[in-house]
């Protein structure tokens, strides 16, 4: 079969698209024919060695974390999914990735796939669907009437954080730019405002929230200023980098360090299905150009959530 590798850590040239065996499955594993995989950004930093101390990986790995494919071989010990099942998955990182056409996932991070959507294109839900969940269910644990904001709400995550919370029966204020704002608005945000100038302070949006959820990049000082986004109480959640606490403002933080679950994905592929979550795609490229996705992503020319087709 034909797998995306790299066998040492570096840049987008060292990913080689290659034949390689492929995988019986063991014990309480899933082979699954794989239909797409997706971009995130953990690929990039994984393949350049960024995070080798906290997700040590052994060479040659396949990138892909998000895996969309069909249930092609059960090994032992494995029930529930049947040989022909469309399922989705978010692999384990420091296993082999999705970015090949047959791919070993353990049972427990199976879900079915949605229904409603192209198989491939549920390649876009694992793992951002399962920050967002984490992040606003775990991390948030976000109430309904409550008030929410989420800086950087056109992203991949942020666009799930903000239709989960307004499912849940929150009030969402969106931040993002204006090419953002029309999706934004029909996902059911409140209120959808431009970049935030912190300097200007909560009430400039409406705030202060009992609940900011942040995933945009910035400064240590600018993170400690999106303290005073939170009301008394309230708790801040980020996908990039820590929002530092308020002990006297009983104001607490969470950053977010995502997992694969099988069944919150299993319940958010039912939200794609009953229509009050959607998956907005970027790009679709196939996986003998991942190398050239991995360069446009580093030099911030990718246009977002981009599918990654395995034919």
């Amino acid at each position: 079969m034909k797998a995306m590798r790299f066998h040492e850590y570096g840049g987008s040239e060292v990913l080689r698209y290659e034949d390689v065996d492929r995988p019986v499955p063991g014990s309480g594993q899933v082979l699954v024919r794989v239909a797409a995989t997706s971009f995130n950004p953990v690929d990039d930093h994984i393949r350049a060695g960024a995070l080798a101390e906290m997700i040590p990986i052994s060479l040659p790995y396949v990138p892909g974390i998000d895996l969309a494919g069909t249930v092609a071989e059960l090994g032992a010990d494995v029930t529930g999914p049947a040989v022909g099942d469309r399922v989705v998955a978010m692999l384990p990182l420091d296993s082999a990735g999705g970015a090949a056409e047959y791919v070993l996932v353990p049972a427990e991070s199976l879900a079915p796939a949605p229904r409603t959507t192209e198989l491939a294109d549920a390649a876009a839900l694992p793992l951002t669907g399962l920050a967002a969940w984490q992040t606003t269910f775990e991390l948030a644990e976000l109430k309904p009437g409550q008030s929410v904001l989420v800086n950087g709400a056109g992203g991949a995550v942020g666009s799930l954080v903000v239709q989960l919370a307004v499912d849940a029966g929150a009030h969402v204020t969106a931040v993002d730019g204006p090419q953002h704002a029309d999706r934004l608005q029909g996902y059911g945000a409140h209120r959808v405002v431009g970049p935030l100038s912190l300097a200007a302070g909560p009430a400039a949006v409406g705030g202060p929230f009992e609940v900011v959820v942040n995933h945009v990049r910035v400064s240590p000082a600018e993170l400690a200023q999106l303290t005073g986004y939170v009301t008394d109480g309230g708790v801040a959640a980020s996908t990039a980098g820590p929002i530092p606490e308020d002990a006297a403002r009983g104001v607490r933080s969470a950053s977010l360090w995502v997992r694969s679950d099988g069944a919150q994905l299993t319940e958010l592929a039912a939200k794609v299905d009953a229509g009050t979550l959607t998956v907005h795609i970027a790009g679709r490229r196939q996986v003998a150009e991942l190398a050239a996705v991995h360069e446009e992503a580093g030099a911030g020319r990718l246009p977002g959530k981009t599918v990654v087709l395995v034919p």
